[in-house]
């Protein structure tokens, strides 16, 4: 966290420190989709599926590609964490930290989210955002990360000293997983992965740098809208957090559920093409 300076500055640091930042992923090759064929294919669509994913559990759903889906606050304030796999193949699943290099540290309309290795492709692209309005407000915070992992009962057992804690985000995701597939809790567990807070307000803090929350600017009727662009099996865990405004991984917050729902357009976005696998051979210099 860098409280700690054992050493005396140099003669050049603030020359050191005023060197400017160089951005690490330059996106300018990568196409920025055009928002207005995905808004024209809403019209029309069709609601195919629904799921309502309780406070302090998680649910799978599945979605087709050329489908959308919408992640929804009902009832009452609440976080959710989204994990994402390929319908075909567990392997293939959402990389948050190679999609927070490309997009950032919080997600909005016309991010991709993308797979891991050897694939990374786009998964899903995110065609509305209800709180987009949010922005970064004065402590750093914005909504819808990809810096936190999840809460789960790992940390939970080292911090409390030993708690045992099974709604955690972790535990309700591989829960749900074992439940989808019939794989067993332990062989599920290894597919659950780093996840998309979805409604969560966070940021850094400026001192000491660590990941912080804070209430939820969203209501009820808010929500995130994707376009799957391969078969997706999702997976949401309304966190025991609640609006993530004090504490997670306690039955203490006030919790509520997440509405997913699934919609099948009448024709795929004009110009929409599926994604394919990463082109690298995969030779690595051999």
């Amino acid at each position: 966290m860098k409280l700690i300076h054992d050493h005396s500055a140099p003669d050049d640091a603030a020359r050191r420190r005023a060197v400017p930042p160089v951005i690490c992923y330059p996106v300018e090759g990568l196409a920025r989709p055009d928002m207005a064929p995905f808004r024209a294919a809403r019209a029309g669509w069709t609601k195919v599926a629904e799921v309502l994913v309780p406070a302090r559990k998680a649910r799978c759903f599945a979605v087709g590609a050329g489908q959308f889906f919408r992640i929804t606050s009902v009832e009452g304030p609440q976080v959710g964490d989204l994990n994402l796999w390929s319908a075909v193949d567990l392997r293939e699943r959402f990389y948050s930290g190679k999609t927070r290099a490309l997009h950032g540290t919080h997600l909005s309309t016309g991010d991709r989210m993308w797979s891991s290795f050897p694939f990374l492709r786009p998964m899903a692209v995110i065609t509305d955002d209800t709180l987009d309005w949010y922005g970064f407000d004065d402590f750093g915070g914005a909504v819808h990360d990809v810096i936190g992992t999840r809460c789960d009962p790992y940390t939970h057992n080292l911090l409390s000293g030993g708690g045992q804690y099974h709604h955690c985000c972790h535990s309700n995701l591989t829960r749900a997983l074992a439940d989808w597939t019939g794989l067993p809790l332990r062989e599920a567990e290894g597919h659950v992965h780093d996840v998309l807070n979805v409604f969560m307000c966070t940021g850094f803090t400026r001192d000491t740098g660590q990941y912080f929350m804070k209430a939820s600017p969203v209501r009820p009727g808010d929500y995130l809208e994707f376009f799957a662009e391969i078969d997706l099996v999702g997976g949401l865990s309304a966190c025991p957090g609640g609006d993530c405004s004090a504490e997670h991984s306690s039955d203490a917050a006030r919790c509520h559920p997440l509405l997913v729902e699934v919609f099948e357009p009448v024709a795929p976005p004009a110009g929409w093409v599926a994604p394919v696998v990463n082109g690298y051979d995969r030779t690595h210099g051999r």
